[in-house]
């Protein structure tokens, strides 16, 4: 194996590995994609957000390791510059990294409330009331991203590091049955199907592992 490697953890469950996943393909990188042991008690700590620190996605690229997805993304804005992993406008791009960054540190309530999980289905779910102001607030940064930008993705045309941080959120919508107004819907299918996505997704539905804690009864 050689070149750069990206070490991920479960694609069916792991929103930050996805993230990672869809920059580093944004960006344009050619790597080996190395998938850690699901069964070590580190990477379900992180799964289940019981680990202070996210270590997977982590990129390895030219003798440069660096984990944190935001991170990832200003590495990888370096080195491939012309990929447009942010907007070009300077006000578009402080927008960009203000609303990737907030979901980046915010939003714990949404987290543990609706667990990524691609490959379940729910046709009515119950929202705790902690969760509810995150659900809002992603919906309010969104309709503000693609009224000011006019879509289909949050910063106009081109996805940007924005929809990498929230591409998982859209899946988060579609698995616990979130109500989105015409605008926010479509702008969860235009992340659906995004070819990466549509990558990404194959092989989470192909991943034979299931972590009894993730999947939520109603």
């Amino acid at each position: 194996m050689s070149g750069a490697i990206l070490t991920i953890s479960s694609r069916n469950y792991s929103s930050w590995s996805l993230r990672g996943w869809l920059l580093c393909k944004m960006a344009g990188l050619e790597f080996d994609e190395v998938q850690a042991d699901l069964d070590s008690p580190e990477m379900r700590q992180e799964l289940l957000l019981l680990s202070p620190s996210v270590l997977v996605p982590r990129l390895t690229n030219e003798g440069v390791t660096v984990w944190d997805t935001l991170a990832i993304a200003e590495y990888l804005a370096e080195i491939r510059p012309k990929a447009g992993l942010w907007p070009a406008d300077m006000v578009a791009r402080a927008h960009c990294r203000a609303v990737s960054g907030e979901m980046h540190s915010g939003f714990a309530n949404l987290r543990s409330a609706l667990p990524m999980n691609l490959k379940a289905r729910h046709k009515t779910f119950k929202i705790f009331s902690g969760a509810r102001p995150d659900v809002e607030r992603i919906k309010t940064i969104w309709r503000e991203c693609l009224d000011t930008y006019g879509g289909p993705y949050l910063f106009g045309q081109h996805p940007t590091v924005a929809d990498a941080m929230y591409a998982p959120v859209c899946t988060r919508f579609r698995t616990y049955a979130v109500e989105l107004e015409p605008a926010l819907a479509a702008y969860c299918e235009t992340i659906f199907s995004w070819p990466l996505m549509t990558e990404w997704e194959e092989g989470a539905l192909a991943e034979p592992d299931e972590i009894v804690e993730l999947e939520v009864e109603f």
